[in-house]
C-alpha cells in the first residue's frame, strides 16, 4: 500500500467533502420534485432565476432534466465561475462582481426582476440561491447608488462583521434582498434551491434571503453599524433609508405573516455540515480515528486559529503510539483588517495556527474556502505544519509581521504552501482537516 504523506491525504478528504456538495448532483435530486409540482399545479411558464457561485452549475443540471418545459431564465455568477452550457442554452448567463458588486450585477439583477414581473399566477419560478448571492443580486433601495452600497459593504468586511450583521445591513439597503425578491415574483409560485454558506443554515441569511420573510429590521441594522462605529461615516442615501425605516417611513421587509410567501417553498440542498459529515467519512476510510469538532466555528480567524491549535495539540497527547487521528470543522471566520498585506480568513487561519503549534511534529491543518476563493486571492487557503514557521524563520520570512500586516497569502506564497484549485462550482462555507500522528 502506498504510504501517501498528510498532505495527500487532505487533499483526498477535502475532495471529498466537495463531491457530498455538488451543486449539480444536488440540483438534479430535485428535477422530479419540480416536474411534479409543475404539472400539479397546471402552469404554462417554467422561469429560472440564479444568483451566487454556484449558480452556473446548478441552473445546467435544470436545463439538462427539464429543458423541455424551461420557458427562459437568467442566472448572475461570480467572473470566472460560468460553466459553458450549450450553444442553444434558453438560460442568459452574467459574470459579477464580488464581495463588492458591480454594474454587471445591477444589470443582471435588472433583468430578473423584469422577468419575475412579467410573472403570472400560472408561472412557476424557480430560484437558484448559492453563496455570493448577496453581492450578485444587486439592486440599491430607492436613490442609493452603487458606489453608496459599495462603499457600505467595504466599511463592513474591513472592520470583521461577520456574514449575519453584514446581510442585516444590505437587506435594508436593497430592493431585492430580505424578501423583496419575492414581492416582485407575486403572485407566481416559486421553489428554492438553496446552497448554504451561512453558520445554521438561516434562510433569511443566506444570500440575504431575498425569497423567504426576514427576521431583522432597521434597528438591528443600525445597531450593526454603531457596533462598528460606522454609523457617522454612511453616505448620506444610505443614512436617510436607514433613518426612515427606523422612524416607519419605509416599510419593514416582509414578516413571516406577508402574504407574498404564500406560494413560496425554500430547501436547503447543501451545507457545510454535509461535506463535514463526507470529509469525516473518507478520513475514516483512511483509518483515521475522527472528530467534527465544529461546523459552526465563526469569529476573528487568528483566534478561532489558537483554539484548533490547543485542541489538536490535546488530541495529540491522548493518542496512543503510533495512533492517527483526523479532526475536522467548518463554519466562517471574519478578519479585521489592520495592515495593508494580502490574504483572506483561511491563509490567516492557517499562519495564526502554524505559529501555535511552531516545532511540534505530527501536526498539519488545511484550511480552505469550498469555493475554492480565499478573499481576494487565487487561493482557497493554505496548509501548515509543525516546521513551517520555523522553516520560514530560517529564510527570513517572519510570520509574526506577516499575521500583523493581514499578509498571510504572501507568507505562505513565498513558503509554497498555498492550497490552490480554482473556482469549484460550489459554496458551502469554510473546512479545516487537521491530520495528527503520534
Amino acid at each position: 500500500m502506498e504510504d501517501k504523506g498528510p498532505r495527500t491525504i487532505i487533499r483526498e478528504v477535502f475532495n471529498r467533502s466537495l463531491l457530498a456538495v455538488d451543486p449539480y448532483k444536488a440540483v438534479t435530486s430535485y428535477s422530479d420534485t419540480i416536474r411534479s409540482a409543475y404539472k400539479r399545479g397546471n402552469f404554462s411558464r417554467l422561469v429560472l432565476i440564479g444568483f451566487g457561485k454556484a449558480a452556473s452549475l446548478m441552473s445546467k443540471a435544470i436545463e439538462d432534466n427539464l429543458g423541455v418545459l424551461l420557458t427562459d431564465g437568467i442566472i448572475v455568477t461570480k467572473y470566472g465561475h460560468s460553466v459553458r452550457g450549450n450553444q442553444n442554452s434558453k438560460i442568459i448567463t452574467y459574470e459579477a462582481g464580488h464581495p463588492l458588486p458591480d454594474e454587471n450585477g445591477v444589470k443582471a439583477t435588472k433583468e430578473i426582476v423584469r422577468v419575475l414581473k412579467k410573472a403570472d399566477k400560472n408561472t412557476f419560478v424557480i430560484c437558484l440561491i448559492s453563496g455570493g448571492g448577496s453581492a450578485l443580486l444587486v439592486a440599491p433601495f430607492k436613490d442609493i447608488t452603487l458606489a453608496e452600497k459599495q462603499e457600505v459593504t467595504a466599511m463592513l468586511l474591513k472592520a470583521g462583521a461577520d456574514i449575519y450583521e453584514l446581510n442585516t445591513v444590505r437587506k435594508h439597503i436593497s430592493a431585492v434582498k430580505g424578501g423583496r425578491l419575492a414581492e416582485a415574483a407575486q403572485p407566481a409560485a416559486i421553489i428554492s434551491l438553496i446552497l448554504s454558506d451561512v453558520v445554521g443554515n438561516r434562510l433569511d441569511m443566506i444570500a440575504s434571503g431575498p425569497t423567504v420573510p426576514d427576521k431583522t429590521t432597521y434597528n438591528d441594522t443600525y445597531n450593526v453599524l454603531r457596533k462598528y462605529k460606522l454609523e457617522s461615516r454612511l453616505p448620506a442615501k444610505v443614512a436617510e433609508v436607514i433613518s426612515k425605516g427606523i422612524r416607519g417611513l419605509i416599510p419593514e421587509t416582509p414578516r413571516d405573516d406577508d402574504q407574498v410567501f404564500q406560494r413560496v417553498r425554500n430547501f436547503v440542498i447543501g451545507s457545510n455540515k454535509i461535506a463535514t459529515d463526507a470529509a469525516r467519512s473518507a478520513a475514516e476510510l483512511l483509518g483515521y480515528r475522527t472528530t467534527v469538532i465544529s461546523t459552526e466555528l465563526s469569529g476573528e480567524a487568528s483566534i478561532v486559529a489558537g483554539e484548533l491549535a490547543r485542541k489538536a495539540i490535546d488530541f495529540k497527547r491522548a493518542l496512543a503510539p503510533g495512533e492517527k487521528a483526523c479532526l475536522i470543522a467548518g463554519g466562517e471566520t471574519t478578519v479585521t483588517v489592520r495592515g495593508n498585506g494580502k490574504g483572506g480568513r483561511n491563509t490567516e487561519l492557517a499562519l495564526a495556527f502554524g505559529m501555535e503549534i511552531k516545532g511540534l511534529p505530527g501536526i498539519t491543518l488545511l484550511s480552505a474556502g469550498t469555493d475554492g476563493i480565499d478573499g481576494p486571492t487565487d487561493a482557497a487557503g493554505a496548509f501548515v505544519d509543525g516546521q513551517t514557521v520555523a522553516k520560514a524563520a530560517e529564510a527570513d520570512i517572519d510570520a509574526e509581521e506577516h499575521i500583523k500586516n493581514n499578509d498571510s497569502y504572501t507568507f505562505f506564497r513565498r513558503t509554497g504552501d498555498l492550497f490552490i484549485t480554482g473556482p469549484t462550482g460550489t459554496n458551502v462555507m469554510d473546512i479545516q482537516i487537521i491530520l495528527l500522528d503520534n
